[in-house]
């Protein structure tokens, strides 16, 4: 009997110290969270005020630490970076990775958009819509994107598609295409990278949101900056966590990460289009800084221009085994 009773109670002074232990070891989940835009970005500075956002919804439960700049993860390597779990939760660019997502690419073709926050809606509708398998090795938590992408030049203004012709133009993505399609010749590279190539000749100028002239300070080596909202296209961005991650997560977790991200993508719209007001502000005061206006026949030359884009967009989707023209569809539905 007094064998027992000792028994019993090593047993329990066990269990109690297994339970006080693992108290004792519970704290907040800790994430990280690789982003590359500078942090004095308004896009980064989103982002991060995500990232508080979710550790007050979730009272502290978890706890992110903010990576902007790309400090952690390169903006081309961010996606895999995340798979990988060399950050938990990443943003960066679909078209850093050309020809990796295939259908939701499709949002950053030249379908003359006139501001963010309809860019950003049309990237988020099109993937609820569509659900694309690009996307089955992470979990999704939100879109946003750009305003209308214009065309700025360096030393020489672009008023026909024959003054573009042999100019160096940085690009990504279908942008590249878009590019193409005037007869000028896309360099991709990154937005870290293209301040110092424009102001050194390596490349004539980029086409790029209107934002870039002050939120990368590029309107300081570009002169021009042409209305192209003809072909407006706009660059669609990602934040994803970790597949795995997001399932260790507890649902009430998940719920008010979920409840966040939703909230931002409106905030992430309307900062770009506050942005791209600042951005061409930023741009006129520079010195000699002009904007050029396509007349309404080359305006009509440039849309023509692009069709060849669209059907290129639709095979690469049926190489993938997805409907292109049915994304096409439904993004101009969408936009009417």
């Amino acid at each position: 009997m007094r064998l027992s009773f000792r028994v019993a109670a090593l047993v329990a002074a066990v269990l109690v110290l297994g339970f006080s232990g693992s108290a004792m070891s519970a704290g907040p989940v800790k994430l990280s969270y690789s982003n590359f835009f500078p942090p004095t970005h308004i896009q980064s500075q989103l982002a991060e005020q995500w990232c508080r956002e979710v550790e007050a919804r979730t009272n502290g439960q978890v706890v992110i630490d903010y990576y902007p700049a790309g400090t952690l993860t390169k903006p081309k390597d961010c996606y895999d970076g995340v798979v990988q779990r060399i950050s938990d939760i990443g943003l960066s660019a679909l078209g850093y990775t050309k020809g990796r997502f295939p259908v939701l690419s499709g949002v950053d073709l030249p379908m003359g958009y006139t501001s963010g926050v309809q860019a950003t809606k049309l990237a988020n509708a099109v993937f609820e819509k569509f659900t694309p398998k690009e996307f089955d090795d992470v979990h999704v938590l939100y879109f946003h994107a750009h305003g209308p992408g214009k065309l700025h030049t360096a030393g020489k203004p672009v008023k026909s598609m024959d003054d573009l012709k042999g100019m160096k133009i940085r690009a990504t993505g279908n942008s590249a295409a878009v590019i193409t399609a005037l007869g000028g010749n896309p360099v991709a590279m990154s937005m870290p990278d293209s301040y110092q190539s424009i102001q050194k000749g390596v490349v004539n100028g980029g086409i790029y949101p209107v934002e870039t002239n002050k939120g990368w300070k590029m309107g300081e080596v570009v002169d021009y900056l042409t209305d192209t909202t003809a072909v407006a296209y706009t660059t669609t961005f990602f934040v994803v966590i970790n597949k795995d991650v997001w399932a260790g997560l507890s649902p009430e977790v998940q719920k008010a990460m979920t409840d966040v991200s939703v909230e931002w993508i409106g905030k992430h719209g309307q900062a770009w289009d506050d942005s791209d007001k600042e951005g061409l502000d930023f741009f006129l005061a520079q010195q000699g800084n002009a904007v050029v206006t396509l007349d309404s026949a080359e305006a009509e030359r440039w849309t023509k221009a692009m069709e060849p884009i669209f059907v290129e967009y639709e095979a690469e989707c049926a190489k993938a085994g997805a409907d292109g023209k049915a994304v096409i569809e439904f993004m101009r539905a969408n936009l009417k």
